[in-house]
């Protein structure tokens, strides 16, 4: 593994955590009465408008979770010759899971102070620290496929150490076809395999955020595109991309309407093909930066981004009272500025916080590092 800083990869962190804060703003304005600030089992647009910027926020942002498992899986894999199994497990345990418990905590408390939830909800999420995210904390959902992922690497490491481009471009194509599945269930009913009591279809076993990692290996040791065709490439895939995502949800969102969400959100969930178009192409497009070192306010931000993504629950409530409630800004305005105004404030607090003595175990970070401190993982 290079200790060259990998500059794209900074970009990236920021974009797809600003990202992940569009997706959540834009969730206000679809949510069913009686939801939290994100979307629940049901949903209900408003009116035309916030059917059409919803689509467009939240479709396009559609690529923050994926871009980070991208992220972290060309950083670690393969793991570094030599290092074992459980010194890998070791480094990661370390570097993520004090940060995600102290704010599973957190979730699971902290409401109770606005009477957001009350004292029964506190000890049931309290309860369960270690079986699943707190009742307010539903983007820690992501945590868990990381982890995942995590525990697969050194499975998946000795194969890919040695595999040819030829090979692993056929476990993509594969991974490829098992994201074309929900939209192939929808039309076709059960396929190949699924049953009501079997899941478990032909391409199973390449399905799922491993396909995100094996084409972060792919893209860092077989692609040798030049700039001039990952800018070509990149840009029509992420434009098809983005287009099929927007429209998956657009042309179901009718207003008035009380939409089943998972049905609604067909086309936003990470591992169907037009996410996988979306995310392939702006990753592409991100490959492009040949910048020496990372801009110091980037570096600054792409070092606090996991502890803003802990954290921005808390404020995205905050901002939504105000912009949506108090302004009363219309979805095209309120959406992006709930998003700056969470981002922004996540970024001072995290960074307060990484001042503190100990304060990397509750952000996950140390002291902001200068644009010469080697590569860090996602």
């Amino acid at each position: 593994m290079d200790t060259k800083r990998i500059v794209f990869l900074d970009y990236i962190r920021v974009f797809a955590c600003f990202l992940v804060m569009l997706v959540h703003a834009s969730e206000n304005f679809y949510g069913a009465p009686g939801s939290t600030d994100m979307a629940g089992p049901q949903s209900l647009l408003a009116s035309e408008a916030d059917r059409l910027w919803v689509s467009l926020y939240d479709g396009f942002s559609r690529m923050s979770v994926p871009l980070f498992m991208i992220v972290s899986a060309f950083l670690l894999v393969p793991m570094r010759e030599g290092m074992s199994a459980m010194e890998f497990y070791r480094r990661r345990a370390m570097r993520i899971l004090p940060p995600f418990f102290i704010f599973i905590v957190l979730y699971s408390t902290i409401p109770m102070l606005w009477n957001q939830i009350d004292l029964t909800t506190c000890m049931h999420d309290l309860s369960r620290t270690f079986i699943n995210f707190p009742t307010l904390a539903g983007h820690l959902w992501f945590m868990y496929p990381l982890i995942g992922l995590y525990l697969f690497i050194p499975v998946i490491s000795p194969w890919l150490s040695k595999v040819s481009a030829k090979e692993e471009r056929f476990f993509l194509w594969l991974f490829a076809l098992s994201t074309c599945m929900p939209y192939l269930n929808r039309w076709c009913g059960e396929l190949w395999g699924q049953c009501f009591w079997n899941e478990f279809h032909i391409f199973w076993y390449f399905s799922g955020y491993l396909g995100y990692l094996v084409l972060a290996h792919y893209i860092r040791v077989h692609l040798d595109w030049s700039i001039a065709r990952r800018l070509v490439v990149g840009g029509v895939m992420t434009l098809v991309g983005a287009i099929w995502t927007i429209l998956s949800f657009y042309v179901q969102a009718e207003p008035g309407i009380l939409h089943d969400t998972p049905t609604l959100e067909i086309g936003w969930s990470f591992c169907t093909i037009n996410c996988l178009m979306l995310t392939s192409g702006a990753f592409l497009l991100f490959t492009c930066i040949r910048r020496g070192s990372t801009p110091r306010i980037v570096l600054q931000l792409s070092n606090l981004s996991y502890g803003m993504y802990l954290m921005h629950i808390f404020w995205l409530g905050m901002w939504t009272s105000i912009f949506k409630g108090d302004f009363g800004l219309p979805s095209v305005a309120a959406i992006p500025a709930i998003a700056v105004a969470t981002f922004l404030s996540c970024w001072i607090a995290t960074y307060v916080i990484s001042l503190l003595p100990g304060g990397k175990w509750v952000v996950g970070t140390a002291r902001v590092a200068s644009p010469r401190t080697v590569v860090a993982a996602a």
